[in-house]
């Protein structure tokens, strides 16, 4: 009989581990103030520079607030993450963190989460259709009103731009977006002659603007909703980027970063992704414990150019 017992509980603990596995990767700390909480954390793909440092910035937090904390990659597949987020509830994390792929896809296992008693963080996209603990992002509307500023700065307040737009259905992308139309609008003599989504990636977005300057010559500005997608759209303008055509991209990622203080790119709307990942991880754990939060936390942004890169750029 006791051997049986040892086997079942063998076997449970095998199939926990398994459940666990797969696309994820967990991390934890010494501290004390943790109190065993775990977390669950569904990015939308670690495939990006940008989420590589949200995620580096929940663990670090993780481990000094003594929480458990599972990570998974969604790889940009809204469905993807509905399970991850199933799994976590299964799981009966405490709180779970989403970086949703698609704000509106992600609603449903949000509310499957709050049925279950589990608070769940959003962290730099919003949820649309589902009530979440807290929603932790930067101001991507003011960010995209900067980003225009600073294009038409480096424009002369005039010339012909074209949009990159990230992944259809995101706050993010939608947002920054809404920011830029509005800002660019105090500048008549510049023309947003076409928009198209590169998806927030790199490679998509050097096929994109190739297309964009054969189709629209004459172009000489772009506005790219991200860092990677300014890098590809660098890459297909070959020399005349930074030069014959401005490039505002945003989030300030260190290969943006780089590009800037090279001259290839004019500018770039920094986020801190760090700092994104510790505050979900701060709001998740005050959640777990039953603490009431601010429905929204804004993390600031400021445009990088040449003249003040040195502040952003980390050894």
């Amino acid at each position: 009989m006791k051997r049986t017992i040892t086997l079942i509980a063998t076997g449970a603990a095998l199939a926990l581990g398994l459940t666990a596995c797969g696309s994820g990767s967990s991390s934890g700390g010494s501290g004390t103030s943790g109190g065993g909480i775990k977390i669950g954390m569904s990015v939308s793909t670690l495939n990006n520079p940008f989420f590589v440092q949200l995620r580096k910035g929940a663990e670090d937090e993780a481990k000094k607030q003594g929480v458990a904390l599972t990570v998974t990659d969604a790889q940009n597949d809204a469905s993807q993450q509905v399970n991850q987020i199933q799994n976590f509830v299964s799981q009966s994390m405490k709180a779970i963190i989403i970086n949703p792929v698609d704000s509106d896809a992600a609603a449903p296992a949000v509310k499957a989460a709050e049925r279950s008693k589990i608070p769940v963080i959003a962290a730099d996209r919003g949820v649309n259709g589902a009530t979440v603990a807290q929603t932790v992002a930067s101001d991507n509307v003011e960010g995209g009103r900067q980003a225009a500023q600073e294009l038409a700065k480096q424009l002369g307040e005039k010339g012909k731009v074209v949009v990159l737009q990230g992944v259809a259905g995101t706050s993010a992308s939608r947002d920054r977006g809404k920011g830029f139309a509005e800002g660019i609008k105090a500048y008549p003599n510049i023309q947003v002659v076409a928009q198209q989504p590169a998806d927030f990636d790199r490679t998509k977005a050097l096929d994109v603007m190739t297309n964009l300057t054969q189709s629209n010559p004459g172009i000489t500005g772009v506005f790219a909703e991200n860092d990677e997608m300014a890098l590809g759209a660098i890459k297909a303008l070959g020399a005349k980027a930074g030069k014959e055509v401005k490039i505002v991209g945003f989030d300030g990622t260190p290969d943006g970063l780089k590009a800037v203080k090279e001259g290839t790119l004019n500018a770039s709307v920094a986020q801190q992704p760090g700092l994104l990942g510790q505050q979900a991880v701060q709001g998740a754990v005050k959640a777990a414990k039953g603490e009431k939060l601010e429905p929204t936390l804004a993390v600031p942004v400021k445009v990088v150019t040449q003249a003040n890169v040195g502040e952003f750029e980390t050894s």
